[in-house]
């Protein structure tokens, strides 16, 4: 008799973990992994064993929730204490090599402009044949990183890669960047690398029936964890999505920054950051929502609001192709995210310059400038996009920051007006040590760390924007308001958030002039006639 065949359940999470953190982009890239465990992780958690109280004080004030504060309560101290003396047993070869980088950046900081070639032999041995050094114009010296290299040495710790499963049964979860998930029961614990093959078959189960017994072989998970894997499936078939067959462009607003644009020919999901199938005031799409194949996945940058693992990793089997922004080739802030997505099993994946296109059937991808939002650092794997279709032409800004607004008097030149823009109202934003604070190789004084934050558009920058690419209609994006985003994003916004009576001003502004504009929340829908 052939095995049943069941449904992953529509409501099933599966959070990429790097030594039980919730996995982002800096915890892959094999350079940037090792600082942010040797600099936040190994930090955060001695912080907790030394003194729970004051990680337990410091949640019960939401203006802290987001900051380096551990959110398990006194009683876990020896879980957590645990966890410290594995990573640091596991993550030896980590550490050592955030040792490394940070002596290599003294050495090179004593640089005078001479020759660099003595200076390799003061490479530290762990990166040694893995780094290039390099002058800039300037005469100040820094290594390039053989990214290419490090993916295939055994700094990238693919061991250190797991996944970990439970059941939604609501949006709420805490915020995930400052507490590492412990052994406790709660989920399932699978511990495979994200490229692992078996995956695939388990997320096409969301859509397509499968049996159960030999996918839990394929994931390695043992016989009395058994029962918990047969609960993530059911026998209740989901509510499919078709392709998109109407005429024009329909866009779809999935929340935050992710928009599904399709048209009869071709279907873009941008920044997926998707919603589960959970009860719910707040209406939304989820991925039952989306097409049975997807041509095209764009990602703006890779804040973990725009890449986010959890929700792409489950829809590697049904992307054609994933568009990347090109980065900056080996600099430490700013891993190739090329390198990183084929590293995971991602089989197709280009990156684009700005002003670069991709041809598609009716219209094409264009890469547009993206300034603002990371900290005046020369981080260049950003970029904005241009969807032409059907004759129609949206822009796709995100949290673009019009520093700078004569950049789009030429971007108008180079792709004339724009249809519709999409644009995120995060006036705001961290500091800079929030975010890249465990790369630095010293502090900024505060003053310098507060100026220097993760800001993206005002009201009047996003109005110069407007004025000078000539839109037509505007919509407010990316805002994270959407209750499935808190554990990213801790953002809680008000009325009385400055962010969005910014984005109330915008909106303002655009309907005084009879410019269609609106801040969609969570489900929309727009159609642009063709």
């Amino acid at each position: 008799m052939s095995p049943a065949l069941r449904y992953l359940k529509q409501n099933v999470a599966a959070e990429p973990l790097y030594n039980q953190w919730y996995a982002f982009w800096y915890l892959i890239a094999p350079a940037t992994a090792p600082l942010m465990v040797a600099n936040l992780h190994v930090k955060i958690m001695q912080s907790f064993v030394a003194n729970p109280a004051v990680h337990v004080a410091a949640l019960k004030n939401p203006a802290l929730i987001g900051g380096p504060y551990l959110a398990h309560g006194a009683l876990q101290v020896g879980a957590v204490s645990e966890l410290l003396a594995r990573t640091q047993q596991e993550a030896a070869p980590s550490l050592l090599l955030a040792r490394a980088i940070a002596e290599l950046h003294k050495v090179l900081n004593a640089s005078t402009g001479s020759s660099l070639e003595e200076v390799y032999k003061q490479v530290p041995d762990l990166l040694r044949g893995y780094v290039e050094l390099t002058y800039d114009l300037a005469n100040r010296a820094s290594p390039r990183f053989l990214e290419a290299l490090l993916y295939r040495s055994p700094h990238y710790r693919e061991a250190a890669q797991s996944l970990l499963f439970r059941t939604l049964e609501d949006d709420g979860r805490p915020y995930v960047f400052s507490t590492p998930r412990l052994r406790d029961g709660a989920g399932l614990h699978v511990r495979v690398p994200f490229r692992h093959e078996a995956l695939d078959a388990l997320f096409a189960m969301r859509e397509t029936p499968g049996p159960v017994e030999p996918l839990r072989n394929a994931l390695g998970v043992p016989p009395e964890d058994a029962e918990r894997f047969s609960a993530l499936f059911t026998d209740e078939a989901p509510r499919l999505s078709a392709r998109y067959d109407g005429p024009g462009v329909r866009v779809r607003y999935f929340g935050h920054a992710c928009l599904l644009v399709e048209s009869r020919h071709t279907s873009i999901l941008t920044d997926p950051c998707l919603s589960y199938a959970v009860p719910s005031p707040v209406p939304r799409y989820t991925t039952a929502d989306l097409p049975p194949r997807i041509d095209y996945v764009v990602l703006t940058h890779a804040h973990a609001d725009h890449l986010m693992l959890e929700t792409l990793l489950p829809l590697r089997g049904r992307i054609g192709t994933i568009v990347v922004p090109a980065s900056s080739g080996g600099r430490l802030v700013d891993p190739s995210l090329k390198l990183l997505l084929r590293a995971i099993g991602f089989r197709r994946v280009v990156d684009i310059e700005e002003l670069e296109s991709i041809e598609l059937p009716g219209g094409a991808i264009t890469g547009i400038p993206f300034f603002g939002e990371h900290s005046d650092l020369e981080i260049r794997s950003k970029i904005a996009h241009l969807i032409q279709l059907e004759g129609r032409g949206l822009l796709l800004a995100a949290d673009s920051n019009a520093i700078e607004p004569r950049v789009y008097d030429h971007v108008r030149g180079a792709i004339g007006t724009v249809d519709a823009l999409f644009i995120g109202m995060e006036s705001e934003g961290g500091p800079m040590s929030w975010m890249y604070g465990p790369l630095m190789m010293a502090p900024l004084p505060r003053k310098v760390d507060q100026s220097r934050r993760l800001n993206g558009c005002n009201s009047a920058r996003a109005i110069e924007i407007i004025q000078r690419l000539a839109v037509k209609q505007v919509y407010i994006y990316a805002m994270g308001r959407e209750p499935w985003l808190g554990h990213v994003m801790a953002m809680g916004y008000t009325e009385d958030s400055p962010q969005i009576g910014e984005a109330r001003k915008l909106l303002a502004y655009c309907r005084a002039r009879g410019i269609p504009a609106d801040m969609p929340y969570g489900q929309a829908e727009i159609v642009f006639a063709g």
